[in-house]
């Protein structure tokens, strides 16, 4: 059996304030259990589901190497409604048959739309 990835970890220093950002901008739903530090976030179109976790003192914001990449058909139309919530990506790059735009979350994590995953095979 051959892992698959399912789960990602992210930590932050406003978890909060992190958590409001995936539900707003990417429709991610939270829970957590009694006791547990971390906050699961579960994507409402499937894919991997995000944890939470408070980042450490010793954390420095954005300094894992870490991009989420997040499959959007239409880069441009998403990125434009994010734009109407305060999301600034940055601008559209062309690829090799898709398109991508880059942006950070509140904790300065890399994020990334793209549709790669919906480029037609050459």
């Amino acid at each position: 059996m051959k892992p698959s990835l399912n789960k990602i970890v992210l930590y932050a220093k406003n978890v909060e304030k992190t958590i409001a950002f995936y539900e707003q901008h990417f429709g991610f739903k939270s829970h957590i259990e009694e006791g547990d530090r971390i906050i699961e976030l579960t994507p409402s179109s499937g894919g991997a589901s995000l944890m939470i976790h408070q980042a450490g003192k010793g954390i420095r914001e954005g300094q894992a190497c870490v991009k989420l990449v997040f499959d959007i058909k239409d880069v441009e139309s998403f990125r434009n409604k994010c734009a109407k919530n305060g999301l600034k990506f940055g601008a559209i790059h062309k690829a090799d048959g898709y398109v991508y735009s880059n942006a950070k979350d509140p904790s300065k994590n890399s994020i990334q739309i793209s549709s790669r995953a919906y480029r037609k095979s050459a």
